[in-house]
This record gives structure tokens, sequence and C-alpha cells, in this order.
């Protein structure tokens, strides 16, 4: 029995669907962005958050459930991790508000 997505996948436009297939298909992109562009076109294509992460790579659909939650809130830009703790980076990156 799978459990009700408190957050489900708003939908997504042609142009942040556009967007995400190029993200997923590209080389020079960071391996997470196209990990995050993966798990959220299998959302959006109807596929459970475990199935999203599977195609994306990854073992947890937890993840996939955070991806969505924060790209509902901020778009595209949840495609990019934010910074994850640790010692803070040596020169101001860029700063992303959101999630």
């Amino acid at each position: 029995m799978t459990r009700r997505r408190n957050d489900p996948l708003r939908p997504i436009t042609v142009e942040e669907r556009t967007w995400l297939e190029q993200i997923s298909r590209a080389t020079s992109e960071p391996a997470s962005h196209v990990a995050r562009a993966h798990a959220l076109l299998a959302v959006a294509d109807g596929q459970t958050y475990q199935a999203a992460a599977q195609r994306a790579g990854r073992r947890s659909n937890d993840a996939v459930g955070q991806v969505v939650a924060c790209f509902n809130q901020v778009g595209l830009d949840a495609l990019v991790p934010r910074h994850a703790g640790g010692p803070a980076p040596p020169t101001p990156a860029l700063t992303v508000t959101g999630c």
C-alpha cells in the first residue's frame, strides 16, 4: 500500500519540461542536476517516487519528495543543491533563495 503524497508535483509548464529534458540529457551539467531532472521528469510522467528515485539512480524516495516540494516552491532553481553544512564556502557563492 502506498502512502499519500504530502506535496504532489504541481503541473509543469512546457518551458520547464523542455529545460528539464535538456538538463537530463546534458553531459556538461553536474550529476546532481541531471539526477534531480530525471526524478522530476519521472514524477511528472506519473511514476511513483520510488520509481523516480530508481530512474535517477537514487535509493530513497524521500529525496525525490524533497526535490518535488522544493520544485513546487522555487521552480527550476530546485535543481541546484543547497549548502549542506560544514565549513562555509571560501567565496560568496551564487545566492539562491528558497528551500
